[in-house]
């Protein structure tokens, strides 16, 4: 799992592409790769490196040395679509990226982000463009995410709401998932058996 998800402050890569799928994200020969770290250099692959291993000229917009750093990716609509893989938010925060915005994800990507540190955020289409041009005439501005808030701060003192699932957001501002949820309650588990009787015997050869 990520790390906690805070409050913070970054400027923004532009991606105006749409419907960018899971496989543009990830290639599916990347698949087997356990190290999320190591699928940093796996995120938009095809997008950023010939068959020689060499990159593309001009350089995709991630490897431009003024895109070091940022976390806030805004993607054009429809981000995320295609085959189901959790390789795709894998590789986006081991880049960095924390948060994307767009108009719309795709329903697979999104709950694979949530449930592993990266933050949809979905925003309607005239906010969408005006980011875009935010961006395009400010390379260098900078977003504040605040998701106990739900807000993202944007320059001169406006502020722009958004929703996200309340138990998504308890595991994104714990860093744990799930399981990790349930880790943390074990001891509360193991007392509710003790104290109350299974209700079938599940034993194998019972009746």
């Amino acid at each position: 799992m990520a790390d906690v998800f805070t409050t913070f402050t970054s400027a923004v890569i532009p991606l105006p592409a749409e419907n960018v799928d899971t496989d543009q994200i990830v290639p599916a020969r990347y698949l087997k790769m356990t190290d999320k770290v190591g699928l940093a250099d796996a995120l938009f692959h095809d997008w950023r490196y010939d068959a020689d291993g060499g990159q593309h000229e001009p350089l995709f917009v991630m490897d431009r040395l003024a895109m070091a750093g940022r976390r806030i990716l805004l993607a054009g609509d429809n981000f995320g679509t295609g085959s189901s893989r959790e390789h795709a938010p894998w590789a986006l925060v081991a880049w960095g990226i924390r948060v994307i915005l767009s108009t719309s994800f795709a329903d697979i990507f999104r709950n694979n982000a949530l449930k592993n540190g990266l933050l949809p955020i979905v925003v309607e289409a005239e906010r969408h463009r005006q980011l875009f041009e935010l961006v395009a005439a400010e390379p260098a501005v900078e977003l504040t995410v605040d998701l106990e808030a739900q807000l993202i701060h944007l320059p001169g003192d406006e502020d722009l709401p958004f929703e996200v699932d309340p138990f998504a957001k308890q595991m994104l501002l714990a860093g744990t998932d799930e399981i990790g949820w349930l880790l943390q309650r074990m001891g509360s588990i193991e007392a509710y058996q003790a104290a109350n009787a299974a209700r079938i015997d599940t034993r194998v050869g019972a009746d």
